[in-house]
Parts: C-alpha cells; structure tokens; sequence
C-alpha cells in the first residue's frame, strides 16, 4: 500500500550512504507498478502488431473468395444464361452466388478455427501453459468469416446477376 513512501524513503537512503548532494543519482529504483506499465505497453503494441496481420490476413482471403467466384460466374455464364431464359430473377440468380461465397468462407473459417485450436492445444500441451477454449472465440471467427464472404463475394454474384441471357447462352 506505501510503494512511493518506501521508494522514496530508499532513495533517500541510498543518497545518503552514497553521498549524493547534487540529486544526481547513481543508483535507479524500479516498482513493480512501473514494471507493470512496461509489461502492459509491450503487450498492447503486440496485441496492434497481431491485429495488423490478422486484418491483412483476412483481406488476402476476401479477395482469394472474390477471385474464385469470379472465376466461377465466367465458367458458369450459360448456365445463368439458361436460368435468365427460363424466368430466374437478377435477385435469384445474386442469392445463388452469395450463397456460394458465403459456404466458401465459412468451409475456410471453419477449418482454420479447426487448425488453430489444434495448434493451441499442441503448443499449450507442450510448452506446459495449459489450454483455454472459449466458445465465444469461435463464434466471433465465425460471424468474421461470413462477413468476409459476404463482402467479398457481393460484386461476382452482381456481375452474374447483371448477366444479359442472350449474349450468356451465346457465350461458350
């Protein structure tokens, strides 16, 4: 509870026995409250750094999402085509693709959360630190990897959907 009254009755102390008079001291005295500060400054700077490469990490995947969706609507314009012909709606034809995009970023969300605690696990189990699962964890990557789908795979399913169907049953 009298952290500064003891660190500044040591210095006092130390200036004493060490015959400082000019207050230039040859000595430092370290709390734990300021070791504490360290410590915490060191973990928020890490915890930005971590965050950083997630968010990069996860943009990487949006457009890996977007790239084979796109890729999928160029493979799949006489199909639409076809669809367009016998009634289907921009809409229907739009839900198809975000449905897709949405099953391709949860398929890779899942098994990255499968490979994560896995790798926690073997590293907790190893290293003797113990293993913590939080559900809620799970469900925050979860609802982070559909946002990824949805966001990435909304202007492929718009470019299928805007598909004019005479020129996509021409197309081969």
């Amino acid at each position: 509870d009298a952290i500064s009254a003891v660190s500044a009755e040591i210095t006092s102390t130390l200036e004493q026995r060490h015959g400082i008079t000019n207050g230039v001291d040859d000595f430092s005295i370290t709390t734990q409250a300021q070791l504490l500060g360290t410590v915490s400054s060191v973990s928020d700077v890490l915890t930005l750094l971590l965050a950083g490469i997630a968010s990069i990490s996860l943009f990487v995947g949006g457009i890996g999402i977007m790239n084979i969706m796109l890729v999928s609507v160029r493979e799949r314009t006489r199909e639409i085509g076809i669809r367009k012909a016998i009634g289907a709606r921009g809409r229907d034809i739009m839900a198809q693709f975000l449905v897709e995009a949405l099953v391709l970023s949860l398929a890779g969300g899942v098994i990255g959360i499968g490979v994560g605690v896995v790798a926690s696990f073997a590293i907790g189990t190893y290293a003797g630190w113990g293993f913590l699962f939080n559900p809620l964890t799970v469900v925050i990557s979860v609802v982070f990897s559909l946002m990824v789908g949805v966001v990435f795979g909304v202007w492929p399913a718009s470019q299928a959907a805007r598909l004019d169907p005479v020129v996509a049953l021409r197309y081969e």
